[in-house]
């Protein structure tokens, strides 16, 4: 397996992989290695950052050694290199140690020019040692940054490719990324040590990438905007946060006229490989995934992602996205937001987090579970379970931590799908541990910054390209005039909003100065919320309720700011406010809270140029005088809505599981939801007017029912 060597970069390009012309950003990073330099590249998904390794390594002496995270990946860029009679092989977890040693044997006797490397090889310093006998001519680390535990994916394992490349000599070293904020730029810099590195940065723009953010009310919006899309697309990715999620909307997918498959952790090895192999060879259309699946997929007629849920980040949003339309063809990419998903990011961030105490804990587990040797043979779930942690994912955060500083030792059990632990030396107290706190809570922080930056992306107003390139520190930029904001003219139009008169300003920020005045200012100059919008309306409006008066809610400044206009307008702008991202609701100790957001700071003092559908005073008022006393009202005088009630009932039972499985009829019984069915109310004071309508109840429960009706009120 061998190919006639050239040192002509454009002649290794046709000969080798028949393209005639490198694309943009591609030969200022290939010339950039041929010349010696290290190199570190950030390059668009799509950008075929692959090449700018695979080629200089047929150019260069020696073997190009490429660390890759995922199996899966790696095999595939194998194949595809032997395909085109490139001498390339592979190392990683799922070959046997004799046929690890016959490859590195092979590649001593220069019979490669590639090899793909796992990162957690470099755990086994006989492997280090093994690769010091290669003639290495470039070592290229894809996904670098995976290596920054401030990045979307960090992977332990590759903060050991440091010690490797100093073990090794220093070889000449480049690193790709597809995305990278400023600091994790830095950090890849800062961990490899590069070395005068020439730096590229391709751009992240992509125009033929339609991107969409829709508020949707609950699963069955959800579902039938994604069968939408898919019956219109054909051929793409649906990303789900949960493995249960994933199985529920590849069923629903599956009565379309598409092949469906699924794909997520929970699969063998096996059956990941099989669902990746069916995609890529075109005998699937369509893949619903959870995050496992996608890195390093080339297929290029990808015409639309959907994010069902709300993703962690967004250099996780945007890599997933991007890996649409890689062909350059339009493709879309659409994000279904429901702020209630956050609560399943929240999840992961607190998995993934561990604090200190916990994980001290765990390793004063481990010691008492240890035998002579300090061996610990028990599964992440039995740890969890015994220790009754509610977020198995903690575990599993707590041992990296631990192995990280040296405390403890992960291997692999043969024949065994888990891995063992062992303690490094048994006589180290917990209280001993030598774990950095201000790192552990300086990256918790850092996760949850990432996720409010996704949430503001959702909530923004503006060109969803430029939010996003501003957020990977990109400069001069203009609107795409391809996303669902900029194609709505970005004022009145589709979106229907537009700047408020002098008046209309006025009252945003009297509202937002409200809910500031009940919150407390936090160091990033956002405001943590200490009441539900029930309260916040209240006060607005000068309500004398005992809640009010008991609360001394009455002695606030801002106390009646709003009362000429009502409560059903303050509602009403409030909505308005979270949509556009200055309110956020949270959730603390199960109570919704409204909390002031950075941007609604900002608009607080200087609102001119914030762009909403403002409510309308004639049509509230109207609302308010018709709202009447439903209690009286004969249900068969008003038409019932089946659909709309179907919708309503689905929305219940989406509240009823997020409460932790509650009875439906806790929530709102099927007479109440029928009065909405008939009814439609749209604000929150007409809806009050409903018999089993409380404002108790309104304010935990009701946001949802009323998002539902106005979405159902708006399909034409």
């Amino acid at each position: 397996m061998s190919s006639a060597p050239t040192k002509d970069p454009v002649e290794a390009l046709e000969q080798h992989f028949g393209f005639r012309k490198f694309l943009d950003g591609q030969e200022r990073v290939v010339s950039a290695i041929l010349s010696g330099r290290d190199v570190m590249a950030i390059m668009p998904t799509g950008g075929g950052k692959s090449l700018c390794y695979q080629l200089p390594a047929l150019v260069l002496d020696g073997v190009t050694v490429v660390v890759s995270p995922l199996i899966a990946l790696m095999k595939d860029q194998v194949d595809g290199l032997i395909k085109k009679g490139i001498a390339a092989t592979m190392i990683n977890s799922t070959l046997a140690p004799d046929e690890q040693r016959d490859r590195i044997q092979r590649l001593r006797a220069g019979e490669y020019k590639l090899v793909y490397v796992a990162p957690e090889r470099f755990r086994s310093t006989s492997f280090v040692e093994a690769l010091k006998a290669v003639e290495i001519g470039l070592f290229a680390i894809d996904e670098a940054h995976c290596l920054s535990a401030w990045g979307h994916d960090f992977r332990p394992d590759y903060l050991r490719i440091n010690r490797a490349i100093d073990a090794l000599g220093k070889p000449q070293t480049a690193a790709f990324t597809a995305t990278a904020t400023p600091d994790v730029r830095a950090d890849i810099l800062t961990h490899l040590g590069l070395r005068d590195p020439f730096v590229s940065l391709s751009g992240f723009q992509r125009p033929n990438l339609s991107l969409a953010v829709h508020q949707v009310s609950g699963t069955v919006e959800k579902l039938r905007l994604t069968r939408e899309i898919v019956e219109g697309g054909k051929t793409g990715i649906v990303y789900c946060a949960t493995r249960k999620k994933v199985d529920e909307v590849s069923a629903s997918l599956k009565e379309l006229d598409v092949s469906v498959i699924g794909y997520h952790g929970g699969l063998t090895l096996e059956q990941r490989e099989a669902a990746q192999n069916k995609f890529m060879r075109k005998d699937c259309d369509v893949v619903v995934a959870t995050n496992a699946f996608g890195m390093g997929i080339d297929r290029s007629d990808v015409r639309f992602v959907v994010h069902y849920e709300l993703p962690g980040s967004v250099e996780a949003y945007y890599q997933e996205a991007g890996r649409a339309g890689r062909d350059g063809e339009p493709s879309r990419c659409d994000l279904l937001f429901n702020y209630a998903d956050t609560r399943t990011q929240e999840f992961f961030i607190d998995g993934s987090n561990p604090p200190y105490e916990t994980i001290t804990e765990i390793y004063a587990f481990l010691c008492s579970h240890a035998d002579r040797a300090g061996e610990v043979k028990l599964t992440i779930q039995s740890i969890a379970e015994q220790m009754k942690l509610k977020n198995n994912m903690q575990v599993s955060a707590a041992l990296a931590a631990l192995g990280r500083s040296g405390a403890i030792e992960r291997y692999d059990i043969p024949g065994q799908r888990m891995r063992g632990t062992r303690i490094t030396d048994q006589s180290v107290m917990a209280h001993q541990l030598d774990i950095d706190r201000e790192a552990l809570e300086e990256k918790d922080r850092r996760d949850r910054a990432k996720l409010t930056s996704v949430i503001d992306f959702s909530y923004s107003q503006g060109c969803r390209q430029e939010f996003i390139l501003k957020y990977f520190g990109e400069e001069k930029i203009e609107p795409c005039g391809n996303c669902d904001y900029c194609k709505s003219g970005g004022t009145a139009g589709a979106s229907g909003r537009r700047k408020g008169d002098a008046v209309e300003v006025m009252r945003l920020r009297k509202a937002l100065a409200g809910v500031a005045r009940m919150s407390d200012k936090k160091p990033d100059g956002s405001y943590l919320g200490r009441y539900g919008k029930g309260k916040v309306v209240q006060m607005l409006a000068g309500s004398r309720s005992q809640e009010i008066l008991s609360s001394h809610l009455d002695e606030l400044s801002t106390y009646g700011i709003l009362k000429d206009v009502g409560t059903a307008y303050i509602y009403e702008i409030l909505r308005e406010s979270e949509i556009a991202g200055l309110v956020r609701t949270e959730k603390r100790d199960n109570f919704p809270l409204v909390c002031l957001t950075v941007q609604g700071a900002k608009a607080m003092k200087d609102a001119a140029d914030i762009q909403l559908r403002w409510p309308d005073m004639a049509t509230v008022s109207a609302s308010r005088k018709a709202g009447g006393n439903t209690a009286s009202i004969k249900l068969d005088e008003i038409g019932f809505d089946t659909a709309l009630f179907e919708k309503l009932r689905q929305t219940r039972a989406t509240i009823a599981e997020q409460e932790g499985g509650v009875p439906a009829y806790v929530i709102f019984s099927n007479k109440t939801l029928e009065f909405l069915a008939r009814l439609k109310p749209e604000t929150e004071e007409a809806a009050l007017t409903i018999h089993g309508i409380g404002e108790k109840k309104a304010e935990k429960y009701l946001a949802p029912f009323l998002v539902t009706i106005r979405a159902h009120k708006a399909k034409p």
